[in-house]
């Protein structure tokens, strides 16, 4: 500090917090004594005080008192929140998954529109025990999708004049890319059944007779993590040549958001994927039929 002009409250206060901000006053530490600072600065004991108060009022040092001088205060934790912030689908699962094929007996219950957010999410806990860095001993994996023989209550055409051909050319694209999706998590997932891992594997399809408005996957009955399919207007191309296209209403599976509810963190969690798991077998258990991938 140079010139005629004294260093105010808050120029001092500067000095001190860049002190800090560099490592020269490391947490713990104690500040100069207010006569020492004052000083050192020029000023008067009251304008170290108005200072320090400043450096306080900001969390960076602990209470000041006229006796001991004070000490800098550890930084602060980050808050953290009783639930993760939701991610992209496609983000979110795939280290849930991780963490569940950690367990001994894993068990994947998965409600969707297709099978592709799995599907790739499992990628990454197959490519650890192919790594040897998982070890379950058992994999027991079911799915719920769209039965074949309803009408599907998205993806439909925008325009209504495209609404028949259109729905039935959609439906079409849909049913191969459910269909081929599924054979190649089914048969990913059996792969582990041979040796050198020997793991007791099953995947299980089975069709339901509505257009769920909902994904949920319930990880060993343990945690459920649940996103909602939201209609966004898209283009898509109806031809391999890419000359055809349809303007419609489709839901984004791999971006939509999907929120995580663990058991044993609080009531409301727990009581979620309780709950979430009775919806799950209750569908399987009645009114869902047997689905063959084609």
């Amino acid at each position: 500090m140079t010139g005629s002009r004294k260093p105010s409250p808050q120029d001092i206060a500067d000095a001190l917090r860049d002190r800090i901000r560099t490592g020269t006053l490391k947490p713990g530490d104690r500040l100069p004594t207010q006569a020492r600072l004052a000083e050192e600065f020029g000023v008067e004991r009251g304008t170290v005080r108005q200072a320090l108060h400043g450096l306080h009022r900001d969390g960076l040092i602990n209470h000041v008192t006229k006796g001991s001088p004070p000490r800098v205060a550890a930084p602060a934790e980050p808050a953290v929140s009783a639930t993760p912030e939701p991610q992209p689908s496609m983000v979110a699962l795939a280290p849930r998954l991780v963490a569940a094929f950690k367990q001994p007996h894993v068990r994947v219950d998965a409600v969707s529109f297709t099978a592709e957010t799995l599907m790739n999410a499992l990628t990454e806990p197959i490519r650890q025990i192919h790594a040897g860095l998982l070890h379950p001993n058992s994999i027991d994996v079911r799915i719920l999708l769209p039965s074949s023989d309803i009408e599907l209550a998205f993806p439909v055409p925008v325009a209504a004049e495209a609404e028949d051909e259109g729905r039935d050319r959609l439906h079409q694209r849909w049913l191969a890319q459910r269909n081929a999706q599924g054979q190649v998590l089914r048969h990913n997932l059996l792969t582990l059944r041979n040796e050198p891992h020997g793991i007791d594997v099953h995947v299980t399809f089975r069709a339901l007779p509505f257009t769920s408005p909902v994904k949920l996957y319930v990880l060993n009955g343990h945690e459920a993590l649940l996103a909602y399919y939201t209609l966004h207007r898209d283009r898509v191309e109806l031809d391999a040549e890419g000359g055809e296209t349809l303007e419609l209403w489709d839901a984004g599976g791999l971006k939509t958001p999907l929120f995580s509810f663990t058991g044993g963190t609080n009531p409301r969690d727990s009581g979620f994927v309780e709950e979430s798991q009775k919806w799950f077998d209750a569908l399987w258990e009645t009114i869902t039929t047997d689905l063959t991938l084609s």
